[in-house]
């Protein structure tokens, strides 16, 4: 079913040998993290990042003279995921840094303008996953570089990094785990085989926000029971994101969503929206897309990331390149472990201070869940505007 993709992979990576625009950002990253020694990003930092990197001694190169980074002087970068694009974001970006360097590397790449179709849609072409993957994708990076002309030490001081599905490829690049080409091609070859698998089966995504009596996976349960007894072989009904305390995404078979919705009240759910995506993303439906993601991901160049970046799978930082290719991979299938990503990257000794938190990219989703996850860190968040330009 995905030969043609997997054809086409070798021969296009080969075609891109050699053509990795370094970005401005990407320079800033390892050369700010090369300077700090290698013993907090060469290998992982152990449990308890943050709190221990903002006592942390970094040496100051200029000065000639050891400093204590302080939490207002840290930051963390969040990455947004599918869901987030719309029509006109970049359009506030184009003048920074290498901006429009990473669109054009995109249409050679996609083989589309991908600045066209995020600046002008029109909106169904956008949403469209093989679309606005790349989109989200391309366009944070983008952020980024804004982030770096505007605020470069929120960048230089970055200590961790995590993004939303696929904003965690996007998290791989800022911290030098992998290359902007390469992921982008990546990015292109799991939309294209997500948006296969989607089409096999109806189905799709429920965002819930539930009362505190909700038991969402009784619910699901019953969503394929239901399944069961109208016919449906091997139903999927399960949790595809944990958002925040009583916020979930359910995915599965498109019959079992139905079920959810009509008997969400004695579900005790309090809120259901059928989100407009084509698949049930994060659950076994998309265990067909798996081994062409896998077949790209063991070809393109993987290294241990320089700033922590927690995994989507378990909220836990990658340890290893190995292990990078193999959650990603997994992560088609498995949920979104965010509400856990947010708690491991915010914690802390009772008392200690919050550093910086940006999301870079569009929308302000993950602020908003980060909000109800952690307030004290939300305090000191900020987004990065995709769309106007700097006054």
């Amino acid at each position: 079913m995905f030969s043609a993709l997997l054809q086409n992979t070798r021969v296009l990576l080969q075609h891109l040998d050699g053509y990795f625009p370094t970005f401005s950002f990407c320079t800033r990253t390892l050369v700010s993290n090369s300077a700090r020694g290698p013993s907090q990003h060469v290998n992982p930092p152990p449990s308890g990042l943050i709190s221990e990197l903002l006592d942390d001694e970094s040496e100051d190169v200029q000065a000639g003279r050891r400093t204590r980074r302080t939490a207002s002087e840290c930051s963390v970068l969040l990455f947004p995921g599918q869901g987030s694009q719309f029509v006109g974001m970049g359009q506030g970006l184009l003048k920074y840094g290498s901006v429009r360097e990473m669109f054009r590397v995109s249409h050679k790449v996609l083989g589309y303008d991908l600045l066209s179709l995020c600046l002008n849609g029109p909106k169904e072409d956008l949403d469209k996953t093989i679309h606005c993957q790349p989109a989200v994708f391309v366009t944070s990076l983008a952020a980024v570089e804004r982030l770096n002309h505007e605020m470069p030490q929120a960048v230089e001081n970055c200590v961790a990094v995590a993004g939303f599905s696929v904003g965690e490829y996007a998290a791989l690049v800022f911290a030098g785990s992998m290359d902007f080409t390469e992921a982008l091609y990546a990015v292109k070859v799991r939309a294209e085989a997500m948006q296969e698998a989607s089409d096999r089966v109806p189905s799709g995504m429920l965002s819930v926000v539930g009362r505190p009596k909700a038991n969402y996976n009784y619910a699901c349960l019953q969503a394929r029971e239901h399944c069961l007894s109208v016919g449906i072989k091997n139903p999927v009904c399960a949790v595809a994101s944990y958002l925040f305390p009583d916020g979930r995404v359910i995915a599965g078979h498109q019959e079992a969503l139905d079920f959810l919705q009509k008997n969400s009240r004695q579900l005790y759910f309090q809120r259901v929206r059928q989100l407009p995506v084509s698949g049930a993303f994060h659950t076994p439906l998309m265990q067909p897309a798996v081994e062409p993601l896998r077949q790209v991901l063991s070809q393109v160049t993987v290294r241990r990331p320089q700033v922590a970046v927690h995994a989507n799978v378990d909220g836990k930082r990658y340890a290893h390149e190995g292990q990078v290719r193999r959650l990603l991979a997994q992560q088609l299938v498995a949920p979104v472990c965010w509400e856990q990503t947010l708690h491991a990257v915010y914690e802390r000794a009772q008392g200690q201070d919050f550093p910086c938190t940006y999301e870079v990219g569009p929308g302000r989703q993950l602020g908003s869940m980060l909000q109800k996850v952690n307030l004290k860190a939300f305090r000191s968040y900020a987004h990065v505007n995709v769309v106007a330009p700097q006054d």
